[in-house]
């Protein structure tokens, strides 16, 4: 006889990109996971209408607005130290969740008892694979990642048949995408959760690095897919984002390859890109 379903707490981070959470709450409530579960909302000060709409989309859904903006990492820890269920999903606010797709994203989890986290693949509106995951960053992995992706959303033949086929294949990896990432509370608490040095962008990875220094893996679930609507609240503030990211970028390399940092910063310098 077995026991109850392992709960599972649902965090979405929202800022100024109401149209984007509306369509995600939406979703979530129409294709829900089939076990416990809870949707928590924390809205990053968001100066339009994001919580009236989530309000609306998800009337059930917790709400927790912020009196400034915290960025991605640090929004997260606050929800999950407000919930306690076994499982945490972080999701992102411009995706889109099909029909079972959060519970083939659970059961492969919960089938590995060495996984600490997992992630599914993700596409585009148009349903092109997004490439949500990879090794870990440094400057041959990051410099090869980059490369491929472009060539990727480029459309050329020899890269898209690369992504397309490692896309189709369950492994484990170094890191999965932040916009929907399932984790172990347990495996999430023993490292602290979240590092907020990082505002946005490359937090994801480097709490993957976390979790697998702590023994655990990360699982790439392909059979579990999530449409990502990326870029969308990203464009009404370009500069910013591309502040952000070289930021995070240099936090990463800070405190992962320093030796690396005076290179990087050199780089941008020249670039005219440090921020």
């Amino acid at each position: 006889m077995t026991g109850a379903p392992t709960g599972l707490d649902i965090v979405v981070v929202s800022y100024n990109a109401s149209a984007d959470l509306a369509r995600c709450l939406a979703s979530l409530v129409e294709h829900p996971p089939a076990r416990p579960h809870t949707i928590v909302v924390v809205d990053n000060a968001s100066s339009d209408d994001s919580l009236e709409v989530a309000q609306r989309a998800a009337p059930h859904a917790r709400l927790m607005p912020q009196p400034v903006n915290l960025g991605f990492a640090r929004a997260n820890n606050i929800a999950i130290r407000a919930t306690s269920s076994p499982l945490i999903l972080l999701l992102n606010g411009d995706t889109v969740v099909p029909a079972h797709a959060l519970d083939r994203l659970v059961a492969a989890l919960e089938a590995d008892t060495t996984a600490a986290a997992a992630g599914p693949r993700l596409v585009d509106g148009r349903g092109r694979v997004e490439l949500s995951w990879g090794p870990m960053i440094g400057p041959a992995n990051e410099l090869r990642q980059k490369v491929l992706g472009l060539m990727h959303e480029r459309g050329f033949g020899p890269a898209t048949r690369h992504v397309h086929r490692r896309a189709h294949q369950a492994r484990a990896v170094d890191w999965v995408s932040g916009a929907c990432l399932l984790v172990r509370r347990r495996a999430a608490e023993a490292v602290g959760l979240l590092d907020e040095r990082y505002f946005m962008y490359a937090e994801d990875v480097d709490f993957c690095a976390s979790l697998r220094a702590q023994g655990g893996r990360i699982l790439f679930v392909p059979t579990a897919e999530i449409v990502h609507l990326r870029g969308r609240s990203r464009a009404a503030a370009a500069e910013s984002t591309r502040r952000r990211y070289r930021e995070s970028q240099l936090a990463f390399y800070a405190k992962h390859h320093p030796g690396w940092l005076p290179v990087l910063r050199l780089y941008l310098r020249i670039k005219g890109d440090l921020p």
